[in-house]
């Protein structure tokens, strides 16, 4: 087995484990973030409807004019947007679901992006 697919099934494993405990609401829905090789992705999700009330990434037309790459800045950026798309809804608190990543790097970026935008979590 190549060490790509153990670091992936690794992940998903973490991502379980963390998905037993946090889980969205109408008052307080979850921040979810999915990183790929090219991409960032940003949804908030009420899991008690089943349905994403906001959503950026850096195929959003928004993020994609203002970035280029897949780096920390670019991260800051989607964590901006998703931040100044949820405070439009009137969604203010949020519960934090890392995917089963290190809270470092990337993640982190957009996590402090979308708390300076005005989230609390």
């Amino acid at each position: 087995m190549s060490p790509k697919l153990d670091k992936r099934s690794a992940r998903l494993r973490r991502h379980k484990r963390v998905r037993r405990v946090i889980v969205g609401t109408p008052e307080r829905p979850r921040l979810s973030v999915f990183k790929s090789i090219n991409h960032i992705y940003a949804q908030i999700i009420d899991d008690e409807n089943g349905s994403t009330l906001v959503s950026a990434s850096t195929l959003s037309p928004e993020v994609r004019d203002k970035v280029s790459g897949n780096n920390i800045e670019t991260a800051k950026v989607v964590g901006q947007e998703i931040g100044r798309k949820a405070l439009e809804k009137n969604i203010t608190s949020v519960v934090f679901d890392r995917g089963g990543y290190l809270y470092h790097g990337k993640l982190k970026a957009l996590a402090d992006a979308a708390r300076e935008a005005g989230l609390e979590f």
